[in-house]
């Protein structure tokens, strides 16, 4: 069984950090805010996924930072942010892998969707120090595909609605997530 936490920041900026020692996740919502996260995996054969969704109107910059500090830790980075105006969104997410941290899985999911023509950014890095690692990144910035917004709207479904729908399932991307614990995120997408 995994810790799950839950945090939500409206218009804050904010530092967190984490000392993680059993499996966790953390789902992290964010309305219009900067943070900056640092995360030490301090204990052997645990895990991380990290969820982050962002709805971004002001130039705002999040950084998040995993240290692997020990061997057979895994974390899994899902960072999402929708830039609504035309502003910038930058993500800087690093993973770091010591030389004594064997068998370590580090891997980033980093995409922004661009609403209007805001000016986005992702910096993903990956520090590794030791061979015997399996870590991945990868970075998206761009609007909806046309073919998913045409898909929606040959099935009868309006453009605005098309939207909502994509919009619902890019930033709450996991089912065992409780609703009345992210209801303003929620009621937030309603407005873009």
């Amino acid at each position: 069984m995994s810790k799950i936490l839950y945090v939500i920041d409206n218009n804050t900026k904010k530092d967190y950090n984490y000392k993680i020692e059993e499996d966790t996740i953390i789902y992290h919502f964010s309305i219009n805010s900067g943070s900056n996260v640092l995360i030490d995996l301090d204990k052997e054969d645990i895990s991380l996924y990290y969820y982050y969704n962002d709805i971004n109107y002001d130039d705002n910059i999040f950084t998040i930072k995993v240290n692997h500090n020990k061997s057979n830790t895994h974390s899994e980075l899902f960072n999402h942010g929708v830039n609504v105006k035309d502003n910038e969104l930058s993500f800087k997410v690093e993973g770091s892998v010591l030389k004594n941290s064997a068998k370590c899985i580090c891997n980033q999911d980093n995409q922004i969707i661009n609403i209007s023509d805001g000016k986005s950014t992702i910096c993903p890095n990956l520090l590794i120090d030791n061979y015997d690692v399996d870590s991945s990144h990868s970075a998206y910035i761009g609007k909806f595909k046309d073919e998913d917004i045409f898909y929606l709207e040959s099935r009868g479904i309006p453009e605005k609605v098309c939207y909502k729908l994509l919009l619902n399932g890019f930033l709450i991307n996991s089912d065992s997530i409780e609703y009345d614990k992210i209801k303003d995120f929620v009621l937030e997408i309603e407005k873009i």
